[in-house]
């Protein structure tokens, strides 16, 4: 009798056995997720596109008066200071009677002095503009010590007194180059009169208007030019800005005073920026991929130091990102976690082993991490990147 029911026992244990292996052999193994933290960080949204430098104070130098010119030994970024001479001229004989020509020159003349009496007042304006700004800079500077004003901005007033001076400088140029083109047009209107300062064989020397450095060089050999004809353009490259072809749909987000951050350009670090004007009308462009594209150009200054960019110069390429929104502290998920749910966003939380779908409120958005306003706390455990096998309540296990 013993034997039969230990027979029994034994029969009944590997059955419950078998059966619990089938069991466990046949019930769903939890999914697995990947798993990533809700957290509280700095968040920022910006644009990204491509850019070049440029020089802001340039100046295309042109023959006063007709001629021919003689070959001259300066080369593209050749440093002339203002006054050097650069090219000379054998200006045409036949020009000194030529009533029309000298009309002309008149009129150049007064155009001229209009021109320069508006750079001045512009200058002076300019002046007067970085004055203010370098008079409030000293006055925030022992106020960030007592902690009546924050470092940001102490950096923002600092940021606009280098913009407001460099915008004095170029004024100054600005000045520079009308007094010069005054002076050009009052030797051509001498010129084109009967009584020529000019004696036959005299050379006509065109001289630098500003110091600089030579961006362009049209007119390197001995050859014929017209009056007005274009032949070398100076610039500073110690005055740069940059230029950015942004889509037009994000150009409709970026307004003048944004911050920019240059990366790419060659340096160590990247460099500050802020926008100075978005214009007005756009333009086509092919894509790489043959896709049209409507662009906007953008325009911005280099805040930063200028000995951290001594190096840049004109036409360089800068990878331009324009920041239209940022915050320190921000609950925020990765945006992968987010998927549509009833016309809303949701989420799967990470609950006792198990898949929990909850409705979450989004605010900011940069591709990578959305901001969470609502619906989920610091610390909570997401699902990244749910397929169609995670659902509601169903249990999951970190990959």
């Amino acid at each position: 009798m013993n034997l039969q029911w230990r027979r029994r026992f034994t029969w009944l244990a590997l059955s419950l056995l078998i059966i619990g292996a089938l069991i466990y052999g046949f019930r769903p193994q939890p999914r697995l997720v990947d798993i990533a933290g809700a957290v509280r960080a700095p968040m920022q949204v910006s644009v990204e596109a491509e850019g070049k430098t440029r020089v802001i104070d340039r100046y295309d130098v042109s023959a006063p008066v007709a001629g021919t010119t003689c070959r001259t030994d300066l080369k593209v970024g050749d440093q002339v200071t203002e006054g050097q001479i650069m090219i000379t001229i054998e200006p045409l004989k036949s020009q000194a009677l030529d009533p029309r020509s000298r009309a002309e020159a008149a009129s150049r003349v007064a155009a001229a002095e209009s021109a320069l009496h508006v750079a001045e007042q512009t200058a002076k304006s300019a002046l007067a503009a970085a004055d203010l700004a370098d008079t409030e800079l000293l006055r925030l500077k022992p106020l960030v010590k007592k902690g009546h004003v924050s470092q940001d901005q102490l950096d923002r007033a600092a940021a606009s007194a280098r913009i407001k001076r460099a915008a004095s400088r170029s004024a100054e140029f600005a000045v520079d180059v009308a007094r010069h083109e005054l002076d050009a047009a009052r030797t051509a209107l001498s010129y084109t009169g009967v009584n020529s300062r000019l004696d036959p064989g005299e050379i006509f020397n065109v001289r630098a208007p500003v110091t600089g450095k030579i961006l362009e060089l049209q007119q390197e050999c001995e050859g014929v030019v017209a009056a007005g004809q274009s032949l070398l353009v100076i610039g500073d490259t110690r005055s740069l800005e940059v230029e950015t072809e942004v889509l037009s749909e994000d150009a409709v987000k970026i307004q003048p005073g944004m911050r920019v951050i240059y990366h790419r350009w060659g340096g160590e670090k990247p460099l500050q920026g802020l926008v100075k004007i978005v214009e007005p009308y756009g333009f086509t462009k092919i894509s790489a991929l043959g896709v049209e594209e409507q662009r906007v150009l953008v325009i911005s200054d280099i805040i930063s130091e200028p000995s951290q960019w001594a190096g840049l110069g004109e036409g360089y390429r800068v990878a331009a990102e324009f920041i239209l929104w940022q915050s320190d502290d921000v609950l925020q998920i990765p945006a992968s976690a987010l998927f549509r749910f009833n016309n809303s966003w949701a989420v799967f939380v990470l609950e006792h082993g198990r898949a929990v779908r909850r409705i979450v409120k989004v605010g900011k958005h940069n591709g990578l991490s959305a901001q969470i306003l609502g619906g989920l706390s610091a610390g909570e455990q997401i699902i990244t990147h749910p397929d169609d096998a995670v659902e509601d309540q169903v249990r999951v296990k970190q990959r």
